[in-house]
């Protein structure tokens, strides 16, 4: 007898609890889980991210049989595209979807935001009552609840949503290797079919593919992985665009530069043996893909892989992936900082140097973070007279609860005994 399998079987409450805590304080959002088939999953029945507006429009049975279909539908394509999926709801709301799966099997996800992304008005009212005009709502309840949503900026949102799919799989240790498979193929094929749009706009003239390997191999010989990619779609974009659906020539073309590659990596240092192993599993792997999409997605991890096997060789060059973050970091602790902004810094993906630099130092970004506020505001707790406000402001806290919260954590004790404590030890 096949035993149900339940997302409460992969995850703790703990867990998520903590996720819940954590994304709360960073971006104000609250979360709700709900499993594979849009249905909530209860823990301790405290996880649920509705607010006054979303009471109103599900008070009847129509409005609760939309939220359930708009889950399901936003769980899919999250799940299928394996990325935070952002959407307006049937009721005119913005709400996401973190897919949450274990290798290849889809458990479930985690919906936040039911904000707004622009001022309230009588346009965006008028609209939202037009969305939902064969729901019964009370009318003055609903547009005084309306005026009551948060309003978060599209950017602010995107950020929340990258924050809360790390943090996810960071705390709770699924297996997060599909899901970014997936999420990759689906940036990768925008990307491209953006790139196809503009060269058919612009009736662009045809690439130089030996000009464009040349600058592929350079960055992948530095390790530049955004550069890397943006070159390497555009080479799959053109041969896309001149031999339309032929997976064939694709893959010729993919054999050629797999070969060059690997004799840049040979430049670099690898031993042959291991290329000559990677080689026989590339071609292998190649012969197997059967479409275009998860050609290009595993010829782009393929290049990841050369950029590896040429660092491998190149430990001080590994660490100094990370460096740009933690200059990045000290230089910028005061200010409000996101996972994106320190990304940007490293030239990294913020999937991949969340990795790189838990790898590499030990910690998350978010705690590093966290340690190098704490350590300024130890000093100036000691080395000035400035109140634990004004520290708890020019350490980059916008919230003084939070900031002594966290400095208990660190130290076991709030500012003000941290500097009492010091001040006389030091006398």
């Amino acid at each position: 007898m096949l035993t149900k399998i339940k997302l409460t079987d992969f995850v703790s409450k703990e867990d998520i609890y903590e996720v819940k805590r954590i994304f709360n304080e960073n971006h104000g959002f609250n979360i709700e889980i709900v499993d594979i088939n849009g249905r909530e999953v209860s823990f301790d029945g405290k996880l649920r991210c509705d607010n006054g507006f979303c009471e109103v429009v599900n008070s009847g049975s129509v409005g609760r049989s939309r939220c359930r279909q708009e889950r399901v539908r936003g769980l899919n394509i999250a799940i299928e595209t394996g990325q935070p999926y952002i959407t307006i709801c049937h009721a005119g709301i913005v709400i996401g979807c973190v897919p949450i799966m274990e290798g290849n099997l889809p458990l479930g996800g985690i919906f936040y935001g039911k904000c707004l992304c622009e001022n309230v008005s009588d346009g965006l009212i008028e609209d939202i009552h037009k969305r939902i005009k064969d729901v019964v709502v009370k009318t003055d309840r609903l547009d005084a609840e309306i005026k009551k949503l948060a309003i978060v900026t599209s950017r602010k949102f995107r950020e929340a949503s990258d924050f809360l799919f790390i943090l996810f799989y960071e705390l709770t240790g699924l297996d997060p290797r599909i899901v970014h498979w997936r999420r990759e193929k689906s940036d990768q094929q925008s990307k491209i079919g953006e790139i196809i749009a503009q060269q058919k706009t612009q009736k662009a003239a045809a690439i130089n593919h030996y000009e464009y390997e040349q600058k592929l191999l350079n960055k992948v010989r530095i390790g530049d992985r955004t550069e890397t990619r943006e070159i390497l779609n555009l080479m799959l974009a053109s041969i896309m665009l001149s031999s339309p659906g032929d997976v064939k020539v694709l893959k010729a073309r993919m054999l050629e530069l797999i070969s060059v590659l690997s004799r840049a990596a040979s430049e670099g240092g690898v031993d042959i043996n291991v290329l000559l192993e990677k080689n026989l599993s590339n071609i292998d792997t190649l012969i197997k893909v059967e479409n275009q999409q998860d050609l290009c997605a595993w010829v782009g991890r393929a290049v990841d892989d050369f950029i590896e096997l040429v660092h491998s060789r190149q430990d001080s060059h590994r660490i100094s992936q990370i460096k740009p973050a933690i200059d990045f970091i000290h230089s910028n602790y005061e200010k409000p900082i996101t996972l994106a902004d320190v990304a940007k810094s490293s030239h990294l993906s913020v999937s991949r140097l969340a990795h790189v630099f838990k790898e590499q130092a030990g910690i998350t970004i978010v705690d590093y973070i966290t340690n190098v506020r704490i350590e300024v505001a130890k000093n100036l707790l000691i080395a000035t007279n400035k109140s634990c406000t004004e520290i708890c402001f020019e350490v980059g806290y916008n919230n003084q609860s939070y900031f002594t919260r966290t400095f208990k954590d660190l130290t076991g004790m709030t500012p003000r005994q941290f500097r009492n404590k010091n001040r006389v030890e030091n006398r």
